[in-house]
């Protein structure tokens, strides 16, 4: 028998031998109607950015009925499943001042009076599901909202951004989970056309795996067709400590290769049209735990020819939530070289017995941003010229959360976030530019079986 056949055999073999020797998940399937699940989410949204320096302000209020309706697997060997997953919104209001990712804008051009673009009055998104398991293998076909460092639906809108694709996923090892998928359709939050994004194609994989109740780590790719080759890190331990407090160290990073086709969609690279364009990205974090206090350090660091980058132009497949750092809020801290420090507090108000209330606090300051501007012939960026290699950013974020604990309306909850951001002159128009945020979320959470 070849050596190759040979090796082939005792994988198989193998990984049959550790198939058996854990439960495996399609093994105690009810049945297609047994294990089925529907719910439906109602959320209404409001988001406002106050802009400062002349810059036009947005704001958006709108409802939505988030649907999820998803069929068990049936019994045996291989078991079968579908689902679909949709949501339909109106708008609150007139939102003359859309235009922040809450709500679909009409593609016609038409203006009102006042030069703003009309948003959508009503608008509904969605799509279905086919699925199959064996053991502990699992495959899914169709829409999908994606929870991967490398490829991650935005949700922290009105609505999530969809995914189109295939993705599988294996727990067949005790401890390790394998990822593994191809991506073709990809919707904004705020597009009603299944592929608004125009994304040719995404191939994703990865890897995490727990070695103990205290060691985890993770590592994750995507290549995006002529857009970028992106790569994830993550490695995240914690300590226990005495009167049942810890510490938990986390470090992670990302590495991304643009192609040369994205050269036009980057805002931060330094240098000409011929040059490659590279990042890299890290961050490290040390969290307190004690009682009902939470409180973090951070540090995120950048280099390379250009920031992170991401959610830029048609075809990256990304929603701005592909940013699995920790120095993330209005801004992401994402500015070409730039360093950035942390702060965090969170409270849990159980200790004043107010269960389903916390209140989280934070203050970044990032620093040693290089800022730019575009060099182009006609309507071509063919370079970006350094501006200052001294800018900065700061960000004061603040968020009170109550959770319903018992009760008819158990799981409702009730979200306000604020955000005080304000960068120096010279990177007023690389990035956000000086803006108070507010995002208020009510969450009403029903489910149907």
């Amino acid at each position: 028998m070849p050596k190759a056949q040979k090796l082939t055999l005792a994988v198989l073999i193998q990984a049959a031998l550790i198939t058996t020797a854990y439960a495996s998940e399609q093994s105690e399937a009810k049945g297609f109607v047994e294990d089925a699940e529907g719910s439906v989410l109602f959320r209404t949204g409001y988001l406002s950015r106050d802009k400062k320096n002349g810059n036009p302000d947005t704001s958006s209020a709108a409802q939505t009925a988030m649907v999820k309706i998803e069929s068990g697997y049936t019994q045996g060997i291989v078991g079968f499943g579908v689902g679909i997953i949709g949501d339909g919104s109106f708008k609150l209001g007139e939102n003359n001042h859309a235009g922040n990712g809450m709500i679909p804008l009409h593609n016609d051009g038409k203006k009102d009076a006042n030069g703003h673009v009309d948003a959508y009055d009503h608008w509904a998104r969605g799509g279905g599901i086919v699925k199959a398991r064996i053991s502990n293998t699992e495959v899914r076909y169709g829409t999908q909202v994606l929870d991967l460092p490398v490829l991650a639906s935005n949700t922290a809108r009105l609505v999530p951004e969809y995914f189109e694709g295939v993705l599988a996923t294996s727990r067949e090892i005790k401890g390790l989970e394998l990822t593994a998928g191809k991506f073709t359709k990809n919707q904004y939050s705020d597009q009603v056309t299944t592929d608004g994004n125009e994304l040719d194609r995404a191939v994703v994989w990865g890897a995490k795996y727990k070695f103990n109740d205290q060691l985890n780590a993770s590592y994750y790719g995507t290549d995006i067709k002529d857009r970028l080759e992106r790569h994830y890190i993550n490695t995240n331990y914690k300590q226990a400590l005495a009167n049942n407090s810890s510490l938990t160290y986390d470090f992670s990073g990302y590495h991304t290769d643009w192609d040369r086709q994205a050269n036009d969609s980057l805002y931060s690279y330094i240098g000409s049209a011929d040059d490659k364009y590279k990042n890299s990205i890290w961050a490290i974090s040390g969290t307190y735990n004690t009682g009902h206090h939470n409180v973090m350090l951070a540090y995120q660091q950048n280099s390379g020819t250009a920031g992170y980058d991401y959610g830029l132009g048609k075809g990256v497949g990304d929603g701005h939530q592909t940013i699995y750092l920790p120095n993330s809020y209005l801004s992401d801290f994402i500015g070409n070289d730039e360093k950035s420090a942390q702060l965090q507090y969170t409270y849990d108000f159980a200790g004043l017995n107010l269960p389903g209330l916390t209140w989280t606090s934070a203050f970044v300051y990032g620093w040693d941003i290089d800022a730019n501007e575009a060099v182009k012939v006609g309507d071509t960026v063919v370079a970006r010229t350094r501006t200052a290699d001294n800018a900065t950013e700061r960000e004061f974020f603040n968020q009170v959360k109550y959770t319903v604990q018992s009760g008819f309306a158990k799981d409702t909850s009730l979200r306000l976030r604020h955000s005080y951001y304000r960068a120096s002159a010279a990177y007023q128009d690389g990035y956000i530019g000086d803006t108070n945020e507010w995002r208020i979320w009510l969450d009403i959470p029903v489910k149907f079986f």
